[in-house]
């Protein structure tokens, strides 16, 4: 199935027989809470999920986001109605990040149909959809978190994969070159990996390059369906929006959820500088 849909798809899904439950994922690093803005206009339907406390475990030496406890997670889903076999899809009010990130959640706790909005809420209202304050009662779902449907790295085996294989950086090209770093320890990256901004996969509209155009773009940095690729970013969510990327382009790819965070974390572990792997 395919990992991403339009807002004129998703209309007609919502007006058919097997609707999906919506998940509002607005977030923005750092803050404030975008809740209120939820509450203000949402899809009709949509039950708002806060990624900091429920698609993240609390900050620490696993980064700034940690997966969460899988039953933590499964409990957060069957509230918002989502069911084994119940469609979902995702969506934020942003880059799509933080979108991904519930999308990779579900996928790798093997939820076997989650999408997420290509473009967001813009795309939505632009297409003539209407927004709803009326918070939504939703029946409790019966989803189970089985964890790893999806490929997840530790540190260790990220920095295995960016000597054996592919692993790509997707955060602002100045940072993977350690020019500045205004969240983390230290800048650079880890060594071995190949810059692969994420912002770079998305057109000035949001929405998603044609599956065609990110094909290309991911093959001229040598990722393919047969070879082994991994993802990393600041601390496991712009990393999740690489990885549905890739899935748009057909190339398969395991996230490192703790990402620069936890690596630069930890002094012991080497960090590269400047535009090349090394």
């Amino acid at each position: 199935m395919t990992s991403i849909l339009s807002a004129t798809e998703l209309k007609a899904e919502l007006a058919g027989s097997r609707p999906p439950v919506l998940l509002d994922v607005r977030w923005q690093l750092g803050g404030p809470d975008l809740r209120p803005e939820y509450e203000a206009g949402h899809v009709p339907g949509a039950v708002y999920v806060d990624l900091d406390r429920e698609l993240a475990g609390p900050p620490g030496k696993g980064g700034r986001h940690p997966l969460p406890e899988a039953e933590a997670f499964g409990a957060v889903m069957r509230r918002a109605g989502v069911g084994t076999d119940t469609p979902v899809v995702v969506y934020d009010g942003g880059l799509g990040w933080a979108a991904a990130r519930a999308w990779w959640m579900l996928r790798w706790t093997g939820h076997p149909n989650v999408r997420v909005l290509d473009g967001g809420l813009a795309a939505w209202t632009a297409a003539g959809g209407e927004l709803s304050a009326e918070a939504p009662a939703p029946e409790e779902g019966d989803f189970k978190p089985q964890p790893g449907a999806m490929g997840l790295l530790d540190a260790d085996e990220a920095a295995a994969l960016a000597r054996s294989g592919l692993l790509l950086d997707a955060r602002a090209g100045e940072r993977y070159r350690g020019e500045v770093e205004p969240i983390d320890r230290i800048g650079g990256h880890i060594p071995g990996a190949v810059s692969a901004p994420t912002t770079e996969n998305v057109g000035p509209d949001g929405r998603f390059l044609p599956a065609a155009e990110l094909r290309a773009r991911f093959g001229a940095l040598g990722a393919s369906a047969e070879g082994e690729v991994g993802v990393y970013c600041g601390s496991g969510v712009s990393g999740a929006h690489q990885v549905l990327a890739l899935s748009v382009a057909g190339v398969p790819a395991a996230l490192y959820a703790g990402s620069w965070s936890e690596w630069s974390s930890d002094e012991s572990r080497p960090v590269a500088v400047g535009p090349d792997p090394q």
